[in-house]
């Protein structure tokens, strides 16, 4: 008859070599959760910082606008000098 040990061992070896297994499984699942998290991240501060005027044409438009009220101020105190 087969000692107890020699029965345990064998089966211990195998469940760690399987749980082992396993959770390699898992950390590839997180890894690929994660990158999937970031790709999101990315494209809301994409969108957060096109809706805020961070993009290079909001700040083209923000500049336009500040050179024109930049000239109506202009011409309106060449008027209030001259009237």
């Amino acid at each position: 008859m087969a000692e107890p040990q020699d029965l345990i061992l064998p089966l211990l070896r195998e469940m760690r070599t399987e749980m082992q297994t396993g959770f390699s499984d898992v950390c590839r699942q997180f890894d690929a959760v994660d990158a999937r998290f970031d790709r999101l991240e990315r494209q809301c501060d994409d969108l957060r910082k096109a809706m805020t005027g961070e993009s290079v044409l909001g700040r083209y438009a923000a500049a336009g606008v500040g050179k024109r009220l930049s000239a109506i101020e202009g011409r309106l105190a060449a008027l209030e000098k001259a009237g």
